[in-house]
Parts: C-alpha cells; structure tokens; sequence
C-alpha cells in the first residue's frame, strides 16, 4: 500500500483544504495511520480532551468491520459490497478482508472526501475487483448509476451495503436522513436477490456528551458532521429487517473471536452500537 508522508503535497484535480480536518483524516490518524495533516492532528487532540476512549474507540469499530465482512463471505455467501463513507484506505480494507476468503469478492467503496479518492485509485490500481466512487454517499442515484456500480454489482446476487461508523457525519435535519437513506440503499438491493446491511454509529447515554462532541465536530470540520445519536436511534435502522445474531449491540459484543477479547476503553463517554441485518 502506498503511504503518504503527514503533510506531504498530493496533485489531484479533486481539491480540498488540508488546513480543515476531514474526518476521513482525522479516523485514519486515530487508526494509526499516515493520511492526515497538521489540522487533523490538531483536531484529534482536541476530541481526545472531550472523548478520551476515541482511539480504542477507533480500534473497536475496525475490528467489527473485519468480522463483518468475513461472516458474510463466509457464512452468508455475499460476494459483492458497497461501502459508504469508506475512508482512507488503512490497513484490513474491505477488499482485502473480502478476497482473503473468495477472490472472486467485488467492492465498491464510495466516499465524497477527494484525499479519499486519490489515494484510493492509486491502492486499487490493478486490481480489476475494486473500485471507488467519489460521490455523496446520500446521492443513492448517482451511486447506483455508477460504471463502477454497473460494472461490479451484479443483479441478483448477494450483496452487502456498509454504513459502519459513518451514518454520524449525516445530520437528521438534511436532505437524506441516516434512516432514509438505509432504507433507499435496502429497497435497491433486496429486489431479486439476499441483501445485507451493516451499520453502526457513534453513540452516547449522556445529552451533554453528545451535544459537546457533535458541535466540536461540526466547529472542527467547518460543518462535515452529523449527530453522536442514541442506541434507541440505530435500532430504528434496522427496522423491517430480519436482524442477525446476536442483535443490535456495542460492536465489540457483535460475534467477537472465540477468545471474546475485547479491546479496553480508558473511558465510556460513547462507543460504537450496531449490527448486520438481512434487508426483505
């Protein structure tokens, strides 16, 4: 994989500004990884103040995403995905976990962060099973009528669409909705054919926290960022839809490894809540 230098120069026709945090950069950093500059680690320092657990935070919800992707290849026989709001490319991407356990695996990654597609083309270059779409990952039309879309998804097979940790950075008052927009995603993909959805999104039991967090986010990226919600708002994601085992819980519970070793949290101001459910 190729790694970026913190701050290095990118030449890319898509613009962005390296003095605004990006989530997308700010994830990255808190995974440990290269994609970010001097505002995302500034950034990052001033969420810790407010959220200390984040980086195990970080950790826990990329480990739900590996097992996610590895039960449904495995026991579910998805063999194509779309990831919304996939990130930076780091290390156990949605391909690679695929294609590990069938080669045959298709992803489509979309994301509207232009660092994001950047690097992207540049870590699935020649790897004919993958692709990235720069889009809103609210823009269900523009997704769908993708040549990446058109070329990777095939009609009726098993398909997984992925919202993990992500639906956060869309806010309830916008255009589309994060239970709206699951329910366009689910209704284009169950027709004539299995169809799976995995979610989860940054949650917290206390009001002050998530109002602290939402609006230092949404002060920190100039306002790319949505709302910490309630375990009671993802649930109502799910609703419909045939919820798999072990049910909508805090991602580190959903099928953890046969040793059950779950990452320690310094603290518990919020987590990630989620699961996987079969779309009717």
């Amino acid at each position: 994989m190729v790694a970026l230098e913190p701050d290095a120069e990118i030449v890319s026709p898509l613009t962005y500004d390296p003095a605004v945090p990006s989530v997308a950069r700010m994830y990255d950093l808190l995974l440990g990884g290269h994609y970010h500059f001097q505002s995302d680690r500034d950034g990052v320092r001033d969420l810790l103040k407010v959220a200390p657990s984040s980086v195990e935070v970080a950790a826990i919800n990329r480990a739900f995403l590996v097992r996610t992707v590895q039960t449904l290849v495995r026991d579910y026989g998805v063999r194509q995905f779309i990831d919304h709001g996939s990130g930076l490319p780091t290390q156990h991407n949605v391909h690679q976990i695929a294609q590990e356990i069938h080669e045959d695996c298709r992803v489509v990654y979309v994301d509207n962060d232009p660092m994001v597609m950047h690097t992207g083309r540049t870590v699935l270059a020649g790897n004919p099973n993958a692709a990235v779409v720069h889009a809103d990952m609210r823009d269900t039309e523009k997704i769908f009528a993708s040549k990446a879309v058109r070329d990777l998804i095939l009609p009726g097979e098993p398909t997984a669409a992925l919202f993990v940790s992500v639906l956060h950075c869309i806010p309830d008052q916008g255009y589309v909705p994060p239970a709206r927009l699951v329910r366009q995603v689910r209704e284009r993909l169950s027709a004539g054919a299995p169809a799976y959805m995995a979610v989860s999104q940054l949650v917290s039991p206390r009001p002050e926290v998530r109002r602290r967090i939402t609006d230092l986010m949404a002060d920190l990226t100039h306002g790319h960022w949505g709302e910490v919600r309630t375990e009671e708002d993802v649930e109502s994601y799910f609703e419909d839809m045939e919820i798999l085992a072990p049910g909508v819980v805090e991602v580190s519970q959903w099928r953890p490894d046969a040793a059950g070793a779950r990452p320690a949290q310094t603290s518990d101001e919020w987590t990630e809540f989620g699961g996987v459910a079969r779309a009717h």
